[in-house]
């Protein structure tokens, strides 16, 4: 890996706080919002053809949307890298978190009769994160989901204990860590969703507002890397 290549978006803290946003995203679109996964969309399918087997199209149509979302979130997420990837005011990843943010900013606004609007936008949102962030200090991760993470945690656990390399404990300790924060943002998730609805979404705002702030300082400095990186391949 190029030394420079080493980013503020792939710190452990940095995906800490937005693995706390992706659990507590999840518990508040799954309580609040119709028992709706912003995240786990593999719950959404199972949960979408249940009732879709069952003649229940309304219901049914309540998860395939949210899981189109997802799937558009992960487009545009992947077009704005490439149009914007060698931007140098701002990096392309403090651009998405701050789209995802205004998009929870106006869930929040969302009265609960417009819940399949609310849980589309939050998995189209959660897509463009999980898109733009996928490496922590240098590994694979997801920060919205912990299907992969635990994968990932348990086969490096296993590696660890065959060769006994430092690289494969680091390995687990990330993987699992993340695993554990997601899960600390899903219980206060789902804690304070019971209590203040609908407007609970705009924690994952702060949380998110925290991660654009640690990327502050790295944005330009990285950007400009980049760029010229990109005029000597060009040469």
């Amino acid at each position: 890996m190029i030394k420079d290549e080493k980013q503020m978006s792939d710190t452990f803290l940095n995906c800490s706080f937005l693995a706390l946003s992706g659990g507590f995203q999840d518990a508040y679109t799954y309580i609040v919002r119709d028992q709706v996964f912003s995240n786990a969309q593999t719950g959404n399918v199972v949960l979408m053809s249940h009732h879709l087997f069952m003649g229940e199209w309304s219901q049914g149509l309540q998860y395939l949307f949210p899981l189109m979302a997802f799937a558009i979130g992960v487009f545009v997420a992947e077009r704005i890298q490439s149009r914007f990837q060698f931007a140098k005011k701002l990096h392309w990843r403090q651009g998405i978190l701050l789209i995802e943010m205004v998009i929870l900013i106006l869930v929040g606004f969302m009265p609960l009769t417009w819940n399949l609007v609310a849980t589309s936008l939050v998995s189209f949102a959660c897509a463009m994160q999980v898109q733009a962030f996928r490496k922590v200090n240098g590994y694979q991760y997801a920060s919205t989901m912990c299907i992969g993470n635990l994968r990932s945690g348990t086969a490096a656990l296993s590696e660890y204990l065959r060769e006994r390399r430092r690289e494969q404990l680091l390995q687990t300790v990330y993987y699992f860590g993340i695993i554990a924060v997601f899960a600390v943002g899903a219980g206060v998730g789902g804690n304070l969703s019971l209590r203040f609805g609908v407007r609970t979404i705009w924690c994952c705002v702060l949380l998110l507002g925290v991660s654009f702030l640690i990327m502050g300082k790295y944005g330009l400095s990285h950007g400009r890397n980049h760029i010229r990186r990109g005029r000597k391949v060009r040469k």
